[in-house]
Order: structure tokens, then C-alpha cells, then sequence
């Protein structure tokens, strides 16, 4: 399948994206869709919400097909921390004061954890390695003092897949807390469904920067049906119902009062753009035929090859090596631990090849859109830069 071509804003025949992992190349209709966000608000103005609400719900559908559920169940937000501080801000966290996560969450929940626990919550950081074990220590660590439990479904350092969250779901259940999967790294580069993996009772968050090529203002909080939960921290559109009912005056008198389900976690006003963009990038997906399942084999021969030719260098593992782990656990980067991730990835950049670096973990993410000669030549790349001193 030749894909680089609905891609040449990002020119990327010109040079090797291997940034797959953290910001995909954007299909060109994406621009066109941007466009089109601006004509519209300059020919409807005001009333150009109703055309912007159109399009948030074919994303909202993009994002329930992703994950196996139904569009009424998918909150939007223009970030995960935004709609991550807003679920948060619902837990009654007085009376539970202690949320379990683990050492190895994205920084901006680790940040935010950490700034609670300066707060006085209990914060229980189990350790994300070994893999294996954690869905059975998390479970084991929640208790009746637990608000929830918080864990990727696929590392972000690492691209390690986390097996067996299901069994953290029934433990949440019997503790009565709350479970949280930042599946992030997991959408769109490796199946995910919220039935098969027992997860039809959590909330499930992630976004458009990365694998699903939406870019920024893109992200998602997934509501299991019949939740009634109250945001502390919450926006006018999360009344939209009751202001309808009430007259445009404002809500009813009393207690503040909610949409059902995802809509109690609706924001405020906010730039639409974004979600023409996305909307017109998931119906790219759909015409190319890129499923989940299509993208994971593709992703799976491309990190292999990323592998392999690597493990080809010998390079001496004491410098460089390959995050180890089961293949089939492994997400749509290759890991590659070395001291020098840092210099490597300036280096690379200077060749044309881009890549990223977590400490001292360098980032090699493929794309749909690569070939795999560009792949091939990154690898040799790396190889000259191994052996080059500093």
C-alpha cells in the first residue's frame, strides 16, 4: 500500500519520520478540513455551532469504533489532562483518599499525581516492571479506601503491553473504586477492545496525537454507560439539557446539575478546528481500508524489521540494546536503551531521520506512510552513529 502520497505536507518521502510513536505526519485532507473549519465561521459565525457539533460527533464515533463502544459513551476534551483533572475532580476523594497507579504513567499524570500527594492523598506508585505481574498487584492494592486505580494499557517508555487489565477491573469492582486506562500508546496501533479485554465497567482515556494522526486537540474520555458522576471541576456545556429546559437565563435553582453519562464531562467553549481535522482524518482511514487490525500487522512488520536490522549492527549491548520483551507484548515502537539516547537522537535529526528519546531510552516509531528502505537506511544510520565517539 503506497500511503506517502496523501501525506506530502509533512513531506514525508523527503525525510524518515520515525516519530510514529509520539506525532504521526497528518493525511493532507487534514489541511482541506482546517480550511473548511475557518469558512465556515466566517460565513455562519455564531451560528456555526451546530456545523462544529456535526463534526464532534463523528469524532466521537471515530473514537467508539476504535475502542468498541457506542459514540453516547466518548467525552471530548482538547487534552487528557483536561478530562483526566475533570474525572479526578468527581471521586470522592475525601472519603477514599488514596488513588493506585504506577511508576510508569506519562507525565502528565505522574505530575499531577505527585502534586495531589503534596496535598495530602494517599498516592500508591506500584512498579511498572515486571510487566507480567502488574494487572495482580494492582488488584491486590485495591482496597476500600481506594477512589481508583490508574494504568496505561501500553507503556510509554517502553511500548510494553500490559496484559490481563480485566482482572484489575473486577478487583475495582468488588473494592468498589474506580479504574482508569490511558490507552494512548495502545489506540489505533493495537486493538483494542473494551469487551474482550473486560473493560466494559472502566474509563478508558487517550487521544489524537499520536497513532490516530488527528493531531492536538483531540482527546477522549471513555464513560461507562449509566455512570452518574459530578465533576467538581466542570463546564457550561456539561448543562447543555438543563439550559434548554430552563430558558438561556440559567440552570435550574439547587443543586448544579448534569448531563447523564459522558455528557456530565463536557467543557466549555473551544476551538473547534481540531475536530474538523480529525473528523476528516478518520474518514480517510475508512476509505484506505486502515483498521486496527490492518495497522497492527503493518506496525508489527515494520518494528520487526527495526529489530532485526538493529540486532544485525552487534553492537555491543553494554552501549546499546533492545528493550526486551515477548514480541506480540510489544507496542508500535522499538525501544532501544542506551546512554546516549539523548546525542542520538540530535545526531539522527541532523541526518534527516527523526526520532525521540525518554532518558535513556531512544524512540523509534514507524508509520504507515514509511517504506520499509527508508526503515533499513535509518537503522544503518544509527549504526554509523553508534560507533562515532561521545
Amino acid at each position: 500500500m503506497m500511503l506517502a502520497e496523501h501525506y506530502a505536507r509533512f513531506r514525508v518521502s523527503d525525510r524518515t519520520l520515525l516519530t510514529g510513536h509520539s506525532h504521526q505526519a497528518w493525511p493532507d485532507v487534514a489541511f482541506e478540513a482546517q480550511q473548511q473549519a475557518w469558512l465556515d465561521a466566517a460565513q455562519q459565525v455564531d451560528d456555526k455551532w451546530a456545523l462544529a457539533e456535526a463534526q464532534a460527533q463523528l469524532v466521537r464515533e471515530g473514537f467508539a469504533s476504535l475502542l468498541g463502544d457506542r459514540p453516547a459513551n466518548i467525552a471530548l476534551g482538547q487534552s487528557t489532562h483536561e478530562l483526566v483533572t475533570r474525572w479526578l475532580s468527581a471521586l470522592p476523594l475525601r472519603h477514599r483518599p488514596r488513588i493506585v497507579s504506577t511508576d510508569g504513567e506519562f507525565h502528565s499524570l505522574r505530575r499531577q499525581l505527585d502534586r495531589l500527594a503534596e496535598e495530602g492523598l494517599t498516592i500508591v506508585k506500584l512498579p511498572a516492571r515486571p510487566v507480567d505481574t502488574l494487572a495482580a498487584r494492582l488488584a491486590a492494592a485495591s482496597d476500600d479506601r481506594t477512589a481508583c486505580v490508574m494504568v496505561s494499557s501500553v507503556l510509554f517508555d517502553t511500548a510494553e503491553i500490559v496484559p490481563d487489565l480485566g482482572r484489575v477491573a473486577t478487583a475495582c469492582a468488588a473494592a468498589g473504586a474506580r479504574l482508569l486506562v490511558d490507552a494512548y500508546h495502545h489506540l489505533n496501533v493495537v486493538p483494542f477492545d473494551i469487551g474482550s479485554l473486560g473493560l466494559a465497567d472502566a474509563f478508558v482515556t487517550g487521544g489524537g496525537y499520536k497513532y490516530c494522526q488527528l493531531g492536538e486537540g483531540n482527546a477522549f474520555l471513555r464513560v461507562p454507560p449509566d455512570t452518574r458522576l459530578r465533576p467538581v471541576l466542570t463546564g457550561w456545556f456539561a448543562e447543555f439539557s438543563e439550559l434548554e429546559q430552563a430558558g438561556q437565563g440559567g440552570g435550574r435553582a439547587g443543586a448544579v446539575r448534569y448531563g447523564a453519562g459522558a455528557a456530565a464531562f463536557a467543557g466549555a467553549t473551544y476551538d473547534p478546528t481540531s475536530n474538523y481535522r480529525a473528523a476528516a482524518v478518520f474518514g480517510f482511514h475508512r476509505a484506505q481500508g486502515l483498521t486496527p487490525a490492518r495497522l497492527r500487522a503493518m506496525s508489527r512488520h515494520q518494528v520487526g524489521l527495526l529489530e532485526s536490522r538493529f540486532q544485525r549492527l552487534d553492537v555491543d549491548p553494554r552501549r546499546a540494546r533492545v528493550e526486551p520483551m515477548p514480541d506480540e507484548r510489544r507496542g508500535g515502537f522499538l525501544a532501544i536503551r542506551t546512554d546516549r539516547a539523548q546525542t542520538l537522537t540530535r545526531r539522527l535529526k541532523q541526518r534527516g531521520i527523526w526520532t525521540d528519546a525518554r532518558g535513556d531510552i531512544l524512540r523509534l516509531g514507524p508509520a504507515p506512510y514509511m517504506t520499509d528502505t527508508q526503515i533499513e537506511d535509518a537503522v544503518a544510520a544509527l549504526g554509523e552513529m553508534l560507533e562515532l565517539p561521545g
